[in-house]
């Protein structure tokens, strides 16, 4: 998902598949899609911990895009640099939860294959009910990246990797990926295509039309697409009655000159 929430590439794989299954590959074709359309500015990937292996890194590194990947805290290594890092490092941070701080350190993720890197870490007071380790004090979520700059910078940018569950609502709800209409994978496969263009459709209208960084698919539709009326039948003659207090008329009528003003470039 790119930041605007535009859906750049999509596959359906079969079965009950782990997030990281084919994951490298999946990546490297996304690169050479937003590349052949014309993106020549520094590519970043923000992935959560599913996408945490050392063949999504490598596919990283040899296409030159930044990464920032959400660590899986594995009893090992990861603790153990967490546990090395200074008291004095950590920096306290505004947050929703009361005593959260950030600090880094340098880690080799993936054994002796990885790549030394930055790890990035934030800590949390544990909220109650949370089922933690027997007197421990705080909560770690830590990510890697080869990214440069300040580290609360980075910190927070990652963290905003998780507005890709609102793309992934919308593309449930607001269009229909909750159910795969077919047993068949290629036919649920084409479901899959058809259901991003038209997330990305919804997209592009509520920012090129109606001048709005994001409106759910389900809101467009409910508002500018299904458009309450009746249809009668009077002296052989059919008459379609439609509100006229339309609330969202003007709008409309905005956003359908925008884009017929649009001038497509081949």
């Amino acid at each position: 998902m790119a930041g605007t929430g535009d859906v750049v590439h999509c596959r359906l794989r079969g079965g009950n598949a782990h997030a990281g299954r084919g994951a490298a590959g999946f990546l490297t074709e996304t690169f050479n899609r937003v590349r052949a359309a014309g993106a020549t500015g520094q590519l970043v990937v923000r992935a959560d911990s599913g996408f945490y292996n050392r063949h999504v890194v490598d596919a990283c590194v040899r296409a030159d895009v930044r990464f920032s990947i959400t660590a899986k805290l594995h009893k090992g290594g990861i603790h153990t640099a967490i546990a090395a890092i200074d008291e004095s490092d950590w920096v306290p941070i505004p947050y929703f939860l009361d005593g959260a701080a950030v600090a880094e350190t340098t880690y080799q993720p993936f054994g002796a294959k990885g790549r030394p890197c930055r790890l990035i870490v934030r800590r949390v007071r544990p909220t109650p009910g949370s089922q933690l380790a027997l007197f421990a004090e705080f909560s770690y979520h830590a990510f890697i990246t080869d990214r440069a700059g300040a580290m609360l910078t980075l910190e927070a940018d990652h963290r905003q990797h998780a507005e890709i569950e609102n793309t992934i609502r919308d593309l449930k709800y607001g269009v229909g990926l909750n159910h795969l209409p077919s047993g068949r994978f290629g036919a649920n496969a084409a479901w899959l295509s058809l259901n991003v263009i038209a997330h990305n459709l919804a997209r592009w209208t509520s920012r090129i039309g109606l001048g709005e960084t994001v409106i759910a698919t389900d809101t467009i539709r409910r508002h500018h697409l299904a458009m309450p009326g009746r249809l009668t039948r009077s002296a052989r003659r059919r008459t379609l009655h439609l509100p006229q207090r339309w609330p969202w008329a003007d709008a409309f009528d905005t956003c359908l000159a925008n884009l017929r003003a649009v001038v497509l470039v081949t």
